[in-house]
């Protein structure tokens, strides 16, 4: 899912590369001298890119997830971090219903959740400290995956407009497996590739409120218009180059 202004772009890449790879040849396509993109993915290793050239966030919602499958084990402990993470969300709903401006969410966020997030930092680590917790339980490893990777899923107290969680990619993903288990094996790379390329249409269409039947008819009715110049041709202002009828 790509955000560009006001739109939201989905991209699917079905083949043999791992996610971080098909970011990786994404990237070489960005024109030079743009601000670093912002990146939200659960923190796995075949998500990795050229992190040097990217704002990486993980996600959020992977880490309260793993409180919630231990709450009945560990009712205690995993309320603490579950109602931690209640009122940080609580608190993005919050901005978002008053249409905060990037640089306010960001200052809003500090100032309403950056204590919130310090202070469960301090209690997870003093749990460790005083052995409230063996590290090699599974209520160790929820809390060792958060402190690992607390920079990246608290990226929304550092940097203007980057998201708590990777949720809008995860309910896109559903089209895709749809899409596999539809087609069951490409018979080519090749093929895979036009499949995707029609589910990103097909997806960025739903997105843009866009009937993605009257679209696809469009582009091929224009065929020689769109390759002349694709970027009129997208969901969202394709339809101020048709002919009136």
């Amino acid at each position: 899912m790509v955000q560009q202004g006001e739109h939201t772009i989905c991209l699917y890449m079905a083949g043999r590369a791992h996610a971080g790879e098909n970011l990786e040849a994404l990237l070489t396509h960005r024109e030079a001298g743009r601000d670093k993109p912002l990146v939200m993915s659960a923190a796995l290793v075949s998500n990795a890119a050229d992190e040097a050239a990217l704002i990486r966030c993980h996600c959020l919602a992977h880490g309260r997830r793993k409180f919630s499958e231990l709450e009945e084990t560990f009712p205690a402990e995993c309320t603490v971090v579950i109602a931690a993470l209640k009122q940080v969300y609580d608190h993005d709903e919050e901005a978002r219903l008053q249409q905060l401006h990037p640089t306010e969410r960001l200052a809003y966020h500090q100032h309403a959740r950056g204590p919130i997030m310090e202070a469960l930092k301090y209690w997870l680590e003093q749990q460790f400290e005083e052995r409230n917790v063996a590290p090699n339980s599974s209520l160790g490893k929820a809390f060792a995956y958060l402190l690992t990777h607390w920079q990246t899923l608290t990226r929304f107290l550092q940097v203007a407009n980057a998201p708590l969680d990777n949720n809008i990619v995860e309910r896109a993903l559903k089209l895709a497996i749809r899409q596999r288990k539809n087609s069951l094996f490409y018979a080519t790379d090749y093929s895979a590739f036009i499949a995707s390329m029609l589910t990103s249409l097909i997806a960025t269409c739903l997105h843009a409120g866009v009937n993605a039947w009257e679209y696809l008819v469009a582009l091929q009715e224009h065929r020689a218009a769109v390759f002349g110049a694709p970027a009129a041709w997208l969901p969202w202002n394709y339809h101020a180059n048709l002919a009136p009828p």
